[in-house]
């Protein structure tokens, strides 16, 4: 399998949030209001992960009359196999942050 390049902390914390429910679809809005990204951080990183093939998209029909539709994601399977492989790649260089950040611990 190639080699993955790096990933930023906030597509992190997307993937992962996406990993909690990967065949369930997500509202951008949603996503932002738990990961606390912006949407100018935020639907970037879906467009990337969709242009990588990592999320599949589709626009939600409104739930309300004279509402626009919603755009939504969710993993594809590829897609979550990649998160893992990403975010495990990830926590050993979280805690080693972690623990750098803590006094003496060096």
């Amino acid at each position: 399998m190639p080699r993955l390049p790096n990933t930023s902390p906030q597509t992190l914390s997307v993937l992962a949030l996406l990993l909690e429910s990967p065949r369930s679809w997500h509202y951008g809005y949603a996503l932002s209001q738990v990961t606390g990204l912006k949407s100018g951080t935020l639907y970037p990183i879906l467009l990337r992960l969709a242009d990588q093939g990592w999320l599949e998209t589709r626009w939600a029909e409104p739930e309300q009359p004279g509402r626009p539709p919603r755009h939504t994601y969710r993993l594809t399977g590829a897609g979550a196999k990649t998160a893992r492989t990403k975010l495990a790649e990830a926590a050993p260089l979280r805690m080693t942050r972690r623990l750098a950040a803590v006094p003496g611990s060096r």
